[in-house]
């Protein structure tokens, strides 16, 4: 399976549990011998200009973390271009999904997210997205920039339950009529970091559902990183994940 990443998501940009020193290796160490790496590229300021303002960037490039932001972004970018043909990962940084037109929050910059389907949907690769974000937090920034763009569904799953959280996946996946299926990948509902809901292996189950609606969209699929603050089980949830979307 492929996997997008860039050396510069090691640097530690700002002071947040997100840009925290050793978060990307924890992954690396995991399923570095196991995925094939795609570098990233930085997103063009047209791209993220389609989503964003440009008092936002600009606000972003004073706080000194354009260049890491528009990476993720271009990151993004690539794994949903490559997750057209085949299922798709973009191990990134900064996250994005509280990132709105003209604001952020909660450790991100630009909305990852919305600037990949944005950039598929504006070159004619898409009509029909569908987004499922299983971060612990809602994805305020996605919903606020998609939500009313009228080609994007997007669900995010809330449950104390494992049993009733995959449920909840499972019942609102698209069977038909969706070009491709993105998911912002937070694994900080685990049992073991903030949100103590889901096991190992319900993201093992997750990645499989999300496949398996691709499968029967006949469309593509693609994940990118957002939260997941316990290094000790991050890189072994994402390969969980991994192994599901990837099959």
């Amino acid at each position: 399976m492929k996997v997008v990443f860039h050396e510069d998501f090691k640097s530690s940009y700002t002071m947040d549990p997100a840009a925290a020193d050793g978060r990307m290796e924890a992954i690396w160490d995991v399923i570095g011998k196991r995925v094939t790496f795609v570098k990233a590229v930085p997103a063009g300021e047209e791209d993220i200009a389609a989503v964003h303002t440009k008092y936002h960037i600009d606000d972003v490039r004073r706080m000194g973390i354009y260049d890491v932001a528009a990476l993720a972004a271009g990151g993004a970018i690539q794994a949903a271009t490559i997750g057209l043909e085949e299922p798709c990962f973009a191990l990134i940084r900064p996250p994005g999904h509280h990132a709105s037109a003209n604001s952020s929050w909660g450790f991100c910059y630009f909305n990852n997210m919305s600037i990949a389907l944005e950039k598929l949907r504006r070159k004619g690769k898409i009509k029909k997205a569908y987004v499922l974000d299983i971060d612990l937090h809602f994805g305020d920034g996605t919903v606020n920039t998609l939500g009313g763009l009228g080609y994007v569904t997007l669900f995010n799953p809330s449950s104390s339950s494992r049993g009733d959280f995959l449920k909840q996946v499972q019942k609102n996946l698209p069977t038909e009529g969706v070009d491709i299926i993105g998911v912002s990948a937070g694994f900080d509902y685990a049992k073991e970091d903030w949100g103590g809901v889901l096991e190992r292996s319900d993201y093992t189950e997750i990645g499989q559902m999300v496949r398996e609606a691709a499968k029967k969209c006949i469309g593509g699929c693609f994940a990118i990183l957002e939260g997941g603050y316990n290094h000790k089980v991050l890189g072994h949830n994402c390969m969980a994940f991994l192994e599901g979307l990837g099959g």
